[in-house]
């Protein structure tokens, strides 16, 4: 099993990371201000105006620690890596897949049906946990679409079909997502996802979640050889990590969207912690980032039962564990691919 390496989150504008020994040392204003053994990371995210010598890089390189540069509101830039690990046989097969529309419509439908069953439970446990904050009769309708929306993957279905039935349970899902916001409602308010950029706190909130996830699972999906980029359910396109958005959708109502709705429910994150420029767009400054970043990493320590392999684990490992699932299924080792789902 994986060991469930830390993630080093550098956010500190102006900050210069380098090698010393095997130490990554991180120094602001020609001040230390942490050094940390190599061997405790499992990768690196620079949020902005950071920069890394190229001795560290390459000592990343060798030890298989990914180095990413995001903006400074998590927008994705650029990502470093070593040699990509895995055999050439496992990629072959898995472009082989991605170029056969049976196989295309198999996975797309597993990934659509794991997505919906998530977001169905995020809403259920919403109304058990809070039946008096919660609008139970609107969320509830949305628990019994959304129940139809899985009878309609029962059957096999072609990609389109499922991406429609994705779609509509999406535009379902966040029609309500507003109803499980409690808390500084002035603030914290969902009309509707916004992206490209956010245009209000949720929004920038989810996104910056998101963005977290999709590094993980890409981190992941290249630990056991697999290609990022050429997935199923998310067609093929140039700078995007299709694969790791297939596995996303299963696993971004579990880690992502729980862990947003928490954070503004219990008030963690405060509504002067985020700003809107004069383009509309919404940003998260530096302290409340830091909170989320932290929040981020404490749920990944938290444990749980894999409903597949029965075995205890950290939520951390689980793009680790549903990437090496994918793998096995890719080389013939299972029969289906099981995605995770949450119980």
């Amino acid at each position: 099993m994986k060991q469930l390496l830390n993630t080093l989150f550098v956010t500190t504008q102006g900050a210069y990371l380098s090698k010393k020994g095997d130490t990554v040392e991180v120094r602001h204003e020609q001040e230390t201000k942490l050094r940390v053994p190599i061997h405790n990371l499992g990768s690196i995210v620079c949020f902005g105006n950071i920069t890394c010598s190229p001795f560290l890089m390459g000592l990343c390189g060798e030890r298989n620690v990914t180095v990413s540069f995001l903006t400074e509101r998590g927008r994705f830039l650029a990502r470093v890596h070593g040699p990509v690990n895995g055999n050439v046989l496992l990629r072959k097969e898995q472009y082989r897949r991605s170029d056969n529309e049976v196989q295309v419509a198999s996975m797309a439908r597993v990934f659509v049906l794991a997505k919906i069953a998530n977001t169905r439970i995020v809403l259920q446990r919403s109304l058990r946990d809070r039946p008096d904050t919660t609008d139970g009769t609107e969320v509830q309708k949305v628990v019994d679409a959304l129940a139809g929306c899985l009878e309609g993957l029962k059957n096999k279905v072609d990609a389109n079909t499922a991406r429609g039935i994705e779609g509509r349970a999406a535009n379902l899902y966040f029609s309500v997502f507003d109803h499980l916001i409690t808390s500084e409602k002035e603030s914290f308010y969902f009309k509707g996802r916004s992206r490209r950029p956010p245009t209000d706190n949720m929004n920038a909130l989810l996104s910056f979640l998101y963005t977290l996830l999709v590094h993980d699972i890409t981190s992941a999906l290249e630990g056991v050889g697999l290609d990022p980029a050429v997935g199923f359910l998310h067609r093929d396109r140039p700078g995007r990590p299709s694969f790791a958005l297939d596995l996303m959708e299963e696993l971004r109502a579990y880690l992502a969207d729980r862990l947003a709705l928490s954070l503004v429910n219990r008030q963690q994150v405060k509504p002067g912690g985020f700003q809107k420029t004069e383009s509309g767009a919404v940003t998260m400054d530096d302290p409340t980032r830091k909170e989320v970043l932290m929040a981020w990493q404490k749920r990944k320590q938290e444990t749980i039962t894999h409903p597949f392999l029965q075995e205890k684990i950290e939520i951390g490992l689980l793009p680790h564990i549903q990437a090496m699932l994918v793998a096995r299924y890719l080389r013939g080792d299972l029969d289906g691919y099981p995605p995770f789902l949450w119980r």
